[in-house]
């Protein structure tokens, strides 16, 4: 029986990681540089303040492997939000339980007339999205909305409420390719302070679903930490952590990684944290050095300065075209939205500036067609 993640984390102190990051030096740095494979000890140097003395070399660096792995493509995605209701307390999420704004769950109908939308945006790469309630948007309604998308899309992706092994093979068997949850933060003694009530406040169920998705057959799992509620620099080192554990005991998976700052939503909840274009920057660069193969995805979070300037430094995916309420592409309300989107441009705009860097661009994913 293999020993879970939370085994190997549960007596790891948070403050001491963060000590052994910010005591990192060049001489650190300059030896991740030369690694041939990057331990965790390395990781923490890439991610520290010492690192960013180093910017261009790993910036050079993470273009070089990102073309070696993938080549010179981006690939598209887009959301498309099932539901906003949710049984959650989350107190920075504009789908909170607490926030007076309307809820919906879409029909049949109105998942169709979406879908319609999307097609007419070459769109062939859905990310379907749920709040947390399983009374109203549960493991049948999701199973249902995937069959709805299965005859229009080739690969259809979830970012839902965590579910068990045998519910997630009941979505495999429907259509899913890949599965995203993200843990929003790592450190388990304030865990409950953003996630005061609801299925979510219980931190191992969460932490422990990326071991039920492989377990489960999962072919692509991602996850990633909130940008914005602890320090990053730590939050990013677990997320290491995680993700090494991951490949090693669950190989037959492959992995994404994404790293979402916080926007403005419903709540007025701030930032505690602010992560600066620069350090997004290292994340990202860091991330690329530590893991050649995973997708590492950037969404309509991040400004559309920031969005041009990677598609050739370490990015495999983005969204394009983004609405993130319930009904979004065929009849928007924004005071409906998760949070506000930060690069509006629509799919034609995206891929012309794709193009205009000497990429392709790819409106499927065709890593489960190749495999």
């Amino acid at each position: 029986m293999n020993i879970s993640f939370y085994e190997t984390i549960k007596d790891l102190n948070w403050e001491s990681i963060g000590e052994s990051i910010y005591s990192k030096t060049s001489l650190d740095v300059e030896r991740a540089l030369n690694a041939s494979r990057i331990t965790i000890e390395d990781f923490k140097a890439l991610i520290s303040p010492a690192a960013s003395k180093y910017l261009e070399p790993m910036a050079s660096m993470s273009r070089d492997i990102t073309q070696k792995r993938f080549g010179k493509v981006m690939q598209f995605y887009v959301p498309l939000y099932l539901s906003n209701e949710c049984t959650n307390h989350c107190i920075y999420c504009g789908f909170n339980h607490n926030n007076d704004i309307e809820r919906i769950t879409q029909t049949d109908d109105e998942i169709l007339s979406e879908i319609k939308v999307i097609k007419s945006m070459n769109m062939d790469n859905v990310l379907l999205l749920t709040g947390e309630h399983p009374s109203n948007a549960g493991i049948e309604y999701i199973e249902h909305a995937v069959e709805l998308c299965r005859p229009y899309f080739s690969t259809i992706n979830l970012e839902v409420y965590p579910m068990s092994i045998e519910e997630y093979k009941r979505l495999f068997k429907a259509g899913v390719n890949s599965v995203y949850v993200y843990q929003e933060t790592y450190r388990e003694e304030v865990y409950k302070h953003y996630h005061p009530k609801g299925m979510k406040s219980n931190y191992l169920h969460r932490l422990e679903t990326p071991e039920r998705l492989a377990k489960a057959g999962a072919h692509r799992i991602g996850f990633g930490a909130l940008i914005g509620l602890e320090d990053w620099r730590v939050e990013m080192v677990y997320m290491a952590m995680h993700l090494r554990f991951m490949t090693k005991n669950y190989w037959r998976s492959k992995y994404a990684v994404a790293f979402p700052r916080m926007r403005p939503a419903e709540g007025g909840f701030q930032p505690n944290v602010i992560m600066t274009d620069k350090e997004f920057a290292q994340t990202i660069w860091a991330y690329r050095l530590f893991d050649n193969d995973i997708d590492i995805s950037m969404t309509t979070r991040e400004s559309m300065e920031m969005r041009n300037h990677f598609v050739t430094l370490g990015i495999s995916s983005m969204s394009a075209g983004s609405k993130t309420d319930p009904g979004g592409y065929s009849k928007p309300n924004h005071e409906l939205e998760q949070f506000h989107t930060n690069d509006n441009r629509n799919e034609v705009e995206m891929e012309a500036m794709v193009r205009s860097q000497g990429y392709d661009v790819v409106y499927k994913d065709w890593d489960k067609i190749l495999n």
